[in-house]
């Protein structure tokens, strides 16, 4: 099956080698602000796993803290994914996927700066900040 997404005006598009497994939801306020939302669904995956396949012109970066680079797309403003300088995993956005593959939820991180109006009422894990070990 293969895995693909892109931005909501279609200019970017992108493939996975594989296909991912789980998800972290981030309550932390920048990607609130970066998502206008509570928190954000983010996919940790091997860079070597993902593939720009059109739209490299508008893919644009944006760093709210010096080893963060957000990438959007810069026609829609499509939310794409994130990546920390020297790590070499990617974060890409759940619902960047064309047809998300059923995904297991990791955990809640950065839960101390949740929106005071986001209850959390599951059993998953919940980290204040980040967990250790994350990619």
């Amino acid at each position: 099956m293969e895995i693909t997404g892109g931005c909501l005006c279609g200019k970017i598009r992108y493939s996975l080698t594989h296909a991912p497994t789980e998800v972290f939801l981030c309550h932390c306020r920048q990607c609130q602000k970066a998502q206008g939302s509570a928190y954000v669904a983010s996919i940790p995956i091997p860079a070597g796993d993902f593939e720009l396949t059109q739209g490299a012109a508008y893919l644009q970066a944006y760093r709210a803290s010096p080893p963060k680079a957000r990438y959007f797309c810069r026609e829609c403003g499509s939310p794409i994914y994130s990546r920390l300088d020297g790590k070499p995993a990617i974060r890409l956005r759940a619902g960047s996927l064309d047809v998300p593959p059923p995904l297991k939820i990791k955990a809640h991180i950065h839960t101390v700066g949740r929106a005071p109006w986001d209850e959390i009422n599951d059993d998953y894990p919940q980290f204040p900040g980040e967990e250790s070990g994350r990619p």
